[in-house]
């Protein structure tokens, strides 16, 4: 099924003014202030809200359009069938995408105008389990994405987003499961993905910005960039080496900066103008062209983006300086080997990942610690 309203083509769009994506979707779910029996008894879970509270996802689509996006992300970041398996709604994958994707059209068509058209973007994310620490096989990935990827593209998204990489395995099998989905339904949805580069200048598993790109972007991709993990300080070095690398769209989506624990409540210090700022230099030193927020970002941090004027001065992806046969990994220069406490920090997340399932959970953060101490609503799939 796809929206009636008046909107051109995706790629055509992002060809001529910046796409100013919506915020956190669990951050927003949140601030709603639901109850447990909205959940349906399944607490953090958001994805289940596409069925048993429409009309909250709906007025979370709403509230990030009027403060000025272009485009919404479906409600689906942890809908895969490996995931909602975890709450035993593996059967009802392919539902619960097509209905999130379902209300996301019908807000962005009321919002949409022949001047100002509105998109959806179905939002992929990484999952629980991942393939390069034998939590789970490359055949079963894929499959639990191709399924979400059907219900995705049956509800009529305009673009298919895979964020949250830190897997190049994971990242592949959604990709190529998203291809395949799109061949059986003879659609041209364009399909972006999105890595997480954490504070080591490295994914989750070790993998660089580089070998990112090398793996990831002959898929068939229409933009690349970054989400999540960390603020829009830590990402300069990454999206410079896009910008020289990558022919091209660009994304970025950064949290709002850094968190911290008050009263047990995870905090995000990176003020809405401080967004727009860094999101303003994106687009015209990198020639960013999708530009959002993660954990943290509010309706006020879209405001602030819209508001700033990103669509000036861009960079396009025809006259930034592309290498195309230069993808390699660069050797870091002496002197600037990442700290010993950072690559600390990353062995204890690595090995968070690799403890069994029931003790593992995604925290606030945008990390995987085990899951004694914090409950399930501190979940990062909930800041989303």
């Amino acid at each position: 099924m796809q929206r009636s309203d008046p909107r051109p083509d995706l790629r055509a769009a992002i060809a001529e003014r910046v796409i100013v994506l919506d915020g956190a979707t669990g951050t927003g779910l949140q601030m709603l202030d639901l109850s447990l029996s909205d959940f349906d008894g399944l607490e953090g879970c958001n994805e289940i809200l596409n069925i048993s509270r429409p009309d909250a996802v709906a007025a979370l689509h709403e509230s990030y359009l009027e403060a000025g996006a272009d485009a919404v992300l479906t409600n689906t970041f942890g809908a895969s069938s490996i995931t909602l398996g975890e709450y035993d709604l593996s059967d009802r994958t392919r539902e619960i995408n097509r209905e999130s994707a379902l209300i996301a059209g019908q807000v962005a068509g009321r919002f949409s105008t022949t001047e100002r058209p509105r998109y959806v973007f179905g939002s992929i994310g990484p999952g629980t389990k991942l393939p390069s620490l034998g939590h789970v096989g490359f055949d079963e990935l894929y499959a639990a994405y191709l399924e979400q990827a059907r219900g995705l593209l049956e509800g009529g998204v305009d673009a298919l987003l895979v964020e949250t990489v830190y897997d190049l395995l994971q990242g592949k099998a959604a990709i190529l499961a998203c291809n395949d989905a799109r061949r059986e339904c003879n659609s041209r949805t364009p399909l972006f993905a999105t890595v997480t580069i954490e504070t080591t200048g490295q994914m989750l598993v070790g993998s660089e910005i580089g070998a990112a790109l090398t793996a990831l972007a002959p898929l068939g991709l229409d933009g690349i960039g970054l989400n999540c993990a960390t603020g829009p300080d830590l990402m300069h070095e990454p999206l410079r080496h896009l910008a020289a690398h990558a022919p091209t769209t660009l994304l970025c989506s950064p949290n709002a900066g850094l968190p911290r624990t008050e009263d047990g409540q995870m905090i995000y210090d990176l003020t809405p103008e401080a967004l727009a700022e860094a999101h303003r230099t994106f687009v015209t030193e990198y020639g960013v062209g999708i530009v959002g927020g993660c954990c943290g970002t509010t309706t006020e941090h879209v405001r602030a983006v819209s508001r700033r004027g990103t669509r000036s001065g861009r960079a396009s992806a025809a006259t930034r300086p592309v290498r195309r046969l230069a993808l390699r990994l660069d050797p870091v220069p002496a002197g600037r080997l990442v700290p010993d406490r950072r690559r600390a920090g990353q062995r204890q997340r690595l090995a968070a990942l690799q403890a069994p399932a029931a003790e593992r959970r995604v925290g606030a953060d945008g990390q995987c610690h085990p899951r004694s101490g914090v409950g399930r609503r501190a979940h990062c799939r909930r800041l989303r």
